[in-house]
């Protein structure tokens, strides 16, 4: 399922995802003239980001929703470019050097056929860097979100949902890249534990993205009382007691070379 964002609002409350992905770049060693795919590119900061470290090659940055696409494009110059894409859809061959990905892939069901399509879309001695959500993630949002829908008030609505996440451990998502044909590989894991300054970041973040999929269901009223509630257990399940709000964050790394 394709879910649908607002990318103005995910620019202004994706601090942490963007600290992700600056280390990231950094750790590329990029000779400046690659082609580079970032999957899930979302307001495409980092997309930017990439293409000044590579004034000789290109970027294309992707991502299925319209309202992230819409926000990316106003960073549009000669060497970097976005399309609207399902990561899912991906068909390129042998097209480019780095394919990039932060804190997206763990809206990804199926990674059999991510890792096909991000190997055959790689030059030989090209190269993926992923990082995504892990196992042990989110751990408050996800107990209340469950508990919230759980309620009386609220399960009919959600008797059909299926879960967004793919969230693996380390050790399974090394099992599944060695059945794929990279030279080299490395899987590792990442405690990336934040603590909201002030519950207007905490709110800022859960509304943008984590209950996008959430807020699907049900109509009108419904959904802004669900949100309501989830937001008020947040508050009360992650206050540290100084005005500070703490949640997990738990992240997979991968490197591997074609």
């Amino acid at each position: 399922m394709v879910h649908e964002f607002d990318g103005e609002k995910y620019a202004r409350v994706s601090a942490h995802q963007k600290e992700w992905g600056a280390r990231l770049i950094d750790e590329l060693e990029l000779r400046g003239d690659e082609r580079v795919l970032d999957l899930g590119c979302g307001d495409g900061a980092l997309t930017a980001e990439l293409a000044d470290r590579v004034p000789r090659g290109r970027v294309l940055g992707i991502d299925a929703s319209e309202g992230m696409i819409e926000a990316a494009r106003r960073h549009e110059r000669g060497n970097l470019a976005f399309e609207r894409m399902d990561i899912n859809d991906l068909s390129f061959e042998g097209k480019f050097d780095v394919v990039f990905s932060n804190a997206t892939l763990h809206w990804v069901k199926d990674h059999d056929a991510l890792l096909a399509n991000a190997y055959r879309s790689l030059v030989g001695g090209g190269g993926v860097r992923f990082n995504f959500a892990a196992d042990g993630n989110c751990a408050h949002f996800f107990e209340v979100v469950r508990e919230v829908m759980a309620r009386d008030a609220y399960a009919g609505s959600f008797a059909s949902f299926e879960w967004p996440w793919t969230m693996p451990s380390v050790g399974a998502y090394e099992a599944l890249l060695q059945r794929f044909a990279f030279s080299r590989s490395r899987v590792w894991g990442e405690n990336a534990d934040r603590t909201f300054p002030d519950a207007e970041a905490l709110i800022g973040w859960i509304d943008q993205p984590s209950l996008v999929p959430f807020l699907e269901h049900g109509e009108g009223a419904d959904r802004g009382r669900f949100r309501d509630a989830v937001v008020e257990r947040m508050l009360e399940e992650t206050g540290v007691g100084d005005g500070t709000y703490f949640e997990t964050f738990r992240r997979i790394n991968v490197h591997a070379v074609r």
